[in-house]
């Protein structure tokens, strides 16, 4: 049996707490349960999960260190991570960003 951590979404007022398999994606888990990781658009137009678009943001506590250069110019500078570039090792806080695109 795989181990999971628990990530606690903040979608607007709502906050739940998932539970999510070690190691995994934090896009792919939050697609999979029906999270709006993306706006109206970019729902239907985006890299899927390559890190090249940079629609999937969101912000977490602790942030983990980048592994992506786009998710190491946005912890240097203060801006949201993206979700497809973030592998859930630890608990985490994620927020959900209210997208226009």
């Amino acid at each position: 049996m795989a181990e999971t951590v628990p990530v606690t979404v903040i979608d607007g007022e709502e906050e739940t707490t998932i539970d999510v398999e070690r190691g995994a994606n934090l896009r792919d888990e939050l697609l999979e349960r029906d999270f709006p990781v993306y706006g109206t658009v970019s729902k239907h137009a985006n890299c899927g999960g390559r890190g090249l678009c940079a629609t999937c943001t969101v912000e977490v506590e602790p942030a983990p260190e980048p592994t992506h250069w786009h998710d190491a110019a946005a912890l240097r500078f203060g801006y949201p991570r993206l979700s497809c570039q973030l592998t859930v090792e630890e608990p985490m806080t994620v927020r959900l960003l209210d997208k226009h695109v």
